[in-house]
């Protein structure tokens, strides 16, 4: 067994931080033994809880995850954390302060916190978000909450690959309804209004009243499962509780319809044919004709001079790979 893998599987949170390095890096020695890794450790990953949350900038996602973090250490669970950050559309940096926002899930030593840089990854994800993670379960890590950016991208990303899918909201989301993503209504099987404390908390349980109102107009994600609204304050950590019980009823009654499995075995499908489209597109890019065409066919394309249709159909002609 590779080296690494062995000390993963041993529950070593400085292999598992290695092995994540080895799954993003775009060095090709490195993507192979990611995949080694990945494959001897498949038989100990899909036990963890998957949860996905979102919700717009300021909004206290990690703040929410700390305190939601801190509840499940304390109830002896380990807990992963795989945090997103936005990336520059300039220069591709991205500033990863996620631990400097979870100082105290960050010391915690049941906890693990992850930043990655999204790099306009569509979904607010990291790239190999989903590799990674399977690398936490593998480590044995109880619970693994992916923490988007919230920047109005595709949730449709996050959502398939997680369990359940939780929308953080502002308290004055009920006033403003209209402007709400119908998207982020149609996914979210949990919507958790925060900072529902001092004068915010009349406002927090007016939009709970609203979004509650406005969910009657989607059909819910799942057939098993009508969306729940509730209040609370990451802040002050009132109904964190309230909201790690939600989580399992959701998974109970997924579990119990037989639609947990179900749902996971369809995302392992799309994510493998993600991947093939992915492979393709970049083998395509690296095809020595398609470099060679590609500057005049853009140039023409930009200045209006010829259609993208025609000069995408002249890219794949002048493809010189094996068919």
């Amino acid at each position: 067994m590779n080296e690494l893998a062995r000390k993963l599987l041993d529950g070593d949170r400085a292999a598992l931080a290695r092995a994540i390095t080895r799954v993003e890096s775009t060095r090709a020695e490195h993507q192979r033994e990611a995949r080694e890794i990945l494959t001897e450790v498949m038989d100990a990953t899909g036990r963890a809880w998957r949860i996905g949350l979102t919700g717009v900038p300021g909004v206290g996602k990690s703040t929410l995850i700390e305190a939601l973090g801190k509840h499940l250490t304390g109830q002896g669970k380990r807990v992963a954390v795989l945090a997103v950050d936005p990336s520059s559309s300039r220069t591709r940096g991205s500033i990863l302060g996620d631990k400097t926002r979870m100082g105290e899930l960050a010391t915690d030593p049941h906890a693990f916190i992850r930043p990655s840089p999204a790099a306009g990854t569509l979904g607010g994800v990291a790239k190999k978000t989903r590799e990674s993670m399977l690398l936490c379960e593998a480590a044995g890590y109880d619970v693994v909450i992916v923490e988007t950016v919230g920047v109005g991208q595709s949730e449709t990303v996050v959502a398939d690959m997680v369990d359940v899918f939780v929308a953080l909201m502002l308290p004055g989301a009920g006033d403003e309804l209209q402007g709400i993503k119908k998207g982020i209504l149609e996914l979210a099987e949990i919507l958790f209004v925060n900072k529902a404390e001092g004068e915010n908390e009349k406002r927090a349980r007016r939009a709970a009243r609203d979004l509650e109102a406005a969910l009657h107009l989607f059909a819910p994600a799942s057939p098993n499962w009508n969306p729940v609204v509730l209040t609370g304050s990451a802040l002050e950590r009132t109904n964190i509780d309230t909201l790690w019980e939600t989580i399992e009823k959701h998974r109970e009654a997924l579990e119990g319809a037989g639609e947990l499995e179900q749902r996971r075995r369809g995302q392992q499908v799309r994510w493998l044919w993600s991947l093939v489209e992915e492979a393709v597109l970049s083998r395509f890019r690296s095809d020595e004709g398609v470099r060679s065409a590609a500057p005049a066919l853009e140039e023409a394309v930009a200045k209006g001079t010829l259609p993208a249709s025609e000069a995408a159909e002249r890219l794949i002609r002048a493809r010189t790979g094996p068919d």
